[in-house]
């Protein structure tokens, strides 16, 4: 036993104080890193952005405080205007964008060029204003291939409304702007930890009666008709020269992903940015007779790819400056495939197509057009899905048979997959099921379908129409690439250059084929002599002819010897928003083949466009940055710097010639639908309703 240690009063008092002293001291040393000091807590009050950290649903007010309490910095402008200015000079539409022919001449007019000069001289209150400028700029060209997202401020927080809307036809004719007839139902799913909020949200006898609101007729948005809002926002959203399909994007619509069937809210119920803090709305509920006045808050969520952060400073760091991604590499010294994972790839994130790595996308090249919205993931209603899909149907390529037992439908959400050769195998597959069914006729739906691999659009059309002239050796459209001074730097590099990495670039001569369709030898500089053209008074040079792309390399599996449906028992459907390698498909297939077109919904008297932003391969600033950097040029002063915020910068790198019009874009000739489908409280965002339809007015 330890003998016990007898101390005296007064020394045990002491050392208790000694102890005491010790603990204090111990404690005050730990607390310097965690206690803010009276100006650091003065500064967190002053800090707007504390309001919203850590939280999942906020005001939007609130998040327009944090954003425009970021100031301008002005190396950063400076930085993002050379980035995004000396990455144009790649883009082959510039100068036609300055001022578009018909039918686009209303659509399409915005000199780029003369606007980031204005942007560069303005001063702006914040680097939120600043940035606003910029995406409306880029979207005045109307070009889902060419846009500026920023991922400090778009889709940070997405701005929500629970009522979405979509616009149909009555029975006499007319045409009404209404709440979905699903819209409770769809939010109710998407937002159940918010939609107390939104029920509460209403006054009087319409407390907690949001679901009362469904299929509503909209009388006033904001005290003004239905279609000014339409229209008001038709000149901001971007992305389509077309007008028609514009105002569509304000509706809501449905899509086939990878992962299932996804309900689009449409540009009036989802906000990439906090724009709107309510909406104040003049209805007539189903049922009554008298029109009520409703007014309905937006609320914003938090995007899934923002990093937590606790104040603004944490913010920015976290979420607002150049990732791993953001720029190209030197592929002599590194891979594209240790880039970064793919869900933390800006392009990747911006592009509307299932997520394919970027190496894969070098393998093989993609059209598709990008949105500071990524892809949707709110779930369309079970009760409007078609029932089980066939044999043959993977991820956004799927198989379906209507129950006339003839007619085969194909619903294809986009042209890409994450194998190539397994979207590939999945079409000839698929469609091969169909026949071996009994189909003899068929619907391709490509609604919302934002293009992919353009050698899948090819191997498509060969597939149904079978070989002949339009489908061998080309099923799509020649091609030219701008051939400005830095471009052509390049190739002079890479042709000079004995071996190394440059076949990996795309500059490089043994990627593609002249206008007769034989393949560059690796010494052959195919953008000399560049084509000089002037285009709306201003010099500019491209490439030669580019001919085919695809065969027989990319056809991994041959195709059948003969098609597999006639063209006049094809119809191709969608809600016009049909980008990119879609537009190749519907193009080719309706102007060489005269397979028909539709567009459902839209507005009476608006000419409605099957598909959008044609292009002709699409790509960006990381990748261009790759192709300077890997041939040694990044210091010349044409080069774009490294980028030092988290953006991306789109361009069309290449630009497919015209069918009608040989010497002309395909991208600005017209495409109007042979059909405009109006849609009704039966028909709207339900699929199977809608190939019905179309069975009975084609078929």
């Amino acid at each position: 036993m330890v003998a016990s240690l007898r101390l005296p009063r007064f020394q045990t008092l002491r050392t208790m104080l000694s102890l005491s002293w010790v603990l204090v001291s111990i404690l005050s040393l730990s607390l310097q890193g965690a206690v803010a000091s009276p100006v650091e807590l003065e500064s967190r009050a002053e800090d707007p952005c504390v309001a919203i950290a850590g939280q999942k649903w906020v005001a939007p007010s609130a998040v327009r405080a944090c954003f425009k309490s970021f100031k301008v910095d002005e190396a950063a402008k400076t930085n993002i205007l050379d980035v995004i200015g000396k990455t144009l000079a790649f883009h082959a539409s510039t100068n036609y964008q300055i001022q578009a022919p018909p039918p686009f001449h209303n659509d399409v007019h915005e000199d780029v060029i003369k606007s980031l000069a204005r942007i560069r001289a303005t001063r702006y209150a914040s680097d939120y204003d600043l940035h606003i400028d910029l995406s409306r700029t880029l979207k005045r060209l109307n070009d889902g291939h060419c846009v500026w997202i920023n991922r400090c401020y778009d889709s940070s927080f997405i701005n929500y409304l629970p009522i979405p809307l979509v616009l149909l036809t009555e029975k006499d004719g007319s045409q009404t702007v209404r709440i979905a007839p699903e819209a409770f139902k769809v939010a109710s799913a998407e937002f159940p930890d918010h939609i107390d909020f939104w029920q509460n949200s209403l006054k009087e006898s319409l407390k907690g009666k949001l679901e009362s609101l469904s299929g509503a007729k909209v009388l006033l948005i904001n005290s003004r008709p239905p279609n000014v809002a339409v229209d008001a926002n038709a000149k901001i959203t971007g992305s389509y020269q077309g007008l028609g399909t514009r105002q569509n994007s304000f509706f809501s619509s449905y899509q086939r992903a990878a992962s299932g069937w996804n309900y689009l809210m449409g540009n009036f119920a989802q906000q990439s940015l906090p724009l709107d803090d309510e909406v104040k709305l003049l209805v007539q509920r189903e049922g009554h007779l008298i029109p009520e006045f409703v007014t309905i808050p937006y609320r914003a969520r938090i995007g899934s790819a923002i990093n937590a952060f606790t104040d603004g400073a944490s913010f920015r760091a976290k979420n607002c400056v150049a990732v791993r991604a953001t720029n190209g590499v030197d592929l002599n010294t590194e891979s594209l495939s240790r880039l970064a994972p793919v869900e933390e790839v800006p392009l990747i994130e911006a592009q509307q197509q299932p997520p394919v790595p970027v190496e894969v996308q070098r393998k093989h090249l993609i059209n598709v057009f990008m949105d500071g919205t990524p892809l949707s993931n709110v779930v369309l209603p079970e009760e409007l899905q078609p029932l089980s899909p066939l044999n043959g149907s993977r991820n956004a390529a799927q198989f379906h048979m209507l129950p006339d037992g003839k007619t085969g439908v194909l619903v294809l959400g986009s042209f890409s997959d994450s194998s190539f050769d397994g979207l590939l195998n999945s079409l000839l597959n698929g469609l091969l099921n169909l026949k071996s069914l009994g189909a003899t006729q068929l619907v391709v739906d490509v609604t919302n379908n934002g293009g992919g691999f353009i050698c899948i659009a090819h191997y498509l059309h060969r597939l149904l129409i079978g070989p002949k002239d339009t489908t061998v050796p080309q099923a799509g459209l020649d091609t030219k690439a701008r051939a400005g001074p830095l471009a052509q730097l390049i190739v002079k590099t890479i042709v000079e250059r004995d071996g190394g990495v440059d076949d990996q670039l795309l500059y490089h001569p043994a990627n593609w084929r002249n206008a007769s369709n034989v393949v560059f030898g690796g010494k052959d500089n195919w953008l000399q002599p560049p084509v000089e053209v002037t285009i709306n008074g201003n010099k500019d040079a491209f490439s030669q002819r580019l001919g085919q792309e695809c065969q027989p390399e990319s056809f991994t599996t041959p195709p059948p010897d003969k098609g597999l449906f006639p063209p006049d028992k094809i119809v191709i459907v969608s809600n016009g928003r049909c980008a990119s390698s879609c537009s190749l498909f519907s193009i080719t297939m309706s102007k060489h083949e005269g397979v028909k077109t539709v567009v459902v919904g839209g507005r009476r008297g608006v000419q409605q466009q099957y598909c959008g932003i044609v292009g002709g391969q699409s790509t960006d600033y990381s990748t261009i940055d790759t192709e300077i950097k890997t041939t040694g040029l990044k210091n010349h002063t044409l080069a774009p710097p490294d980028l030092v915020v988290n953006g991306v910068q789109g361009i069309t790198w290449r630009l497919g010639f015209g069918i009608h019009n040989p010497e002309a874009g395909e991208e600005w000739e017209d495409h109007p639908a042979d059909l405009n489908l109006p849609l009704t409280a039966q028909t709207v965002n339900n699929p199977v309703a809608i190939w019905e339809e179309l069975t009975k007015r084609f078929f």
